[in-house]
């Protein structure tokens, strides 16, 4: 694709932080990025909940079909957790990743820290965007079991 037609197509997409997303549709965008290998694309209700409990949610449109995603947990004012970075593989390479972030960043607080773990796919990305490796990062997985209702 030339830069002159994807310049025009990314005038064609539409940014938003207040659409509707239906899991079926999240779901089929996740399965069209390297991000749907680590993600539970068989378990809809576990994806429900990831949409559900991000409070911020910022999402790119080419028309009706969504394109790309950035889901985040944060306290808008010194915090936020970017947990998903996805963009449909027809699209990357576009700066749809860049301005997910962009869009994400601009719902913060502007001395908000975005922190985020890298897929092994996109670990060269971040560094050329502005972001900044952490040594101390550490995680924990998940329990084999939900958690009992109280």
């Amino acid at each position: 694709m030339s830069e002159n037609s994807a310049n025009m197509m990314n005038d064609r997409l539409t940014y938003r932080d207040d659409a509707p997303l239906d899991v079926d549709t999240v779901i089929a965008l996740y399965k069209r990025t390297s991000l749907g290998e680590r993600r539970p694309v068989d378990r809809p209700d576990v994806f429900q909940c990831m949409l559900d409990n991000a409070n911020l949610i910022v999402t790119a449109w080419d028309g009706h079909q969504l394109v790309g995603i950035a889901r985040t947990m944060t306290d808008f004012s010194y915090a936020a957790y970017l947990s998903d970075l996805a963009v449909d593989e027809a699209y990357q390479k576009q700066g749809i990743g860049r301005r997910l972030i962009d869009e994400t960043r601009q719902r913060l607080w502007p001395e908000c820290m975005l922190i985020l773990l890298a897929a092994p796919a996109a670990n060269d990305y971040y560094p050329k965007i502005g972001f900044e490796p952490h040594p101390r990062a550490w995680t924990i997985g998940g329990r084999k079991k939900k958690p009992s209702a109280g």
